[in-house]
């Protein structure tokens, strides 16, 4: 009897994603003219604010790409309108600051040809305190904290579809019925793939709701549920699975590794900062939402195309 051995793949568009690769890393970066820079009057009373979302958003994603305070972000954004030929105001660092907190980023996907398959996994992002290294060694200053990075992606396109943000003390199963409320009620959800700690009921039961298959890995120790809803039977016939096919077995069947794609792309946020530059809670989410804004960008260029060998 032949040892199991994983499934090697091979990348059939070498050349339009080499290309791909080449143009993240090009420096040309382009202002649309009708771009709305400026904000249009509110209705309000009060004073009106003076640039818009957009120009807003586009500065704060020079600061997230490249690292930068926000001093020399407003720096930057000044020498690119000037290279460009544009006479357009630049926010100045408190302004940035300020609109950041209640900021309405806008995060760009293409969208599948099909059905969306969504991969669910979550992260710690360092938000406050040393490193690992320098907190073992002489001791933090202060208190490390983490925020969450819940990530619902599109398995087809690469793309993140949603996104959510908690503080560490907040479980991954609590926050996927709204990971599912960002995605739009006519998008069709074929499957959503969890990993174990997503087994819950109340998962089950909004994933059955929108009429999707759950492929969630049911606990070791896992009994059968009563069968009073649609995600209680869908769970049940994935513990007699795992029961008598084993779990190996399962997750082949069922396509469980795809769930791995996720993981790789919670290191592309990553390779964008290990922490936060943001100290307010709402201006984190805002930076994170920026980076994911950015990780789109750069999945839209191109993405690899693989077969099976053998």
């Amino acid at each position: 009897m032949s040892s199991w051995s994983p499934t090697k793949y091979k990348t059939k568009n070498w050349p339009s994603y080499n290309t791909a690769l080449k143009q993240r890393g090009s420096l040309s970066i382009w202002f649309d003219l009708e771009m709305p820079w400026h904000a249009l009057p509110t209705g309000k009373r009060g004073r009106q604010p003076e640039f818009s979302d957009a120009a807003i958003q586009a500065c704060l994603t020079m600061k997230v790409l490249f690292g930068m305070p926000l001093r020399q972000t407003t720096g930057f954004v000044e020498s690119l309108l000037r290279l460009a030929g544009l006479d357009w105001k630049v926010p100045d660092f408190s302004t940035l600051c300020r609109r950041q907190k209640a900021l309405n980023v806008a995060i760009p996907y293409r969208g599948g040809s099909g059905p969306l398959h969504l991969l669910i996994d979550a992260t710690g992002i360092k938000a406050e305190g040393e490193g690992e290294w320098n907190a073992r060694k002489h001791g933090g200053p202060k208190k490390r904290l983490w925020r969450k990075l819940h990530l619902g992606m599109d398995e087809e396109t690469l793309e993140i579809r949603a996104i959510g943000v908690t503080t560490s003390n907040v479980g991954d199963a609590p926050m996927l019925p709204d990971l599912l409320e960002q995605i739009p009620p006519d998008q069709e959800i074929a499957t959503v793939i969890a990993d174990g700690a997503y087994d819950t009921r109340r998962c089950h039961n909004v994933i059955a709701a929108r009429g999707a298959a759950s492929i969630i890995p049911p606990r070791k120790n896992a009994q059968l549920w009563k069968p009073t809803t649609a995600g209680a039977i869908a769970r049940n016939e994935a513990v007699r699975a795992c029961k008598y096919l084993g779990r190996a077995l399962w997750r082949k069947l069922t396509g469980y590794h795809r769930r791995s794609r996720a993981e790789t792309k919670m290191n592309c946020v990553k390779l964008l900062g290990q922490g936060l530059m943001a100290r307010d809670f709402d201006r984190q989410v805002a930076e994170l939402q920026i980076r994911i804004a950015v990780l789109n960008r750069y999945t839209a260029l191109g993405i690899p195309v693989t077969e099976p060998v053998g």
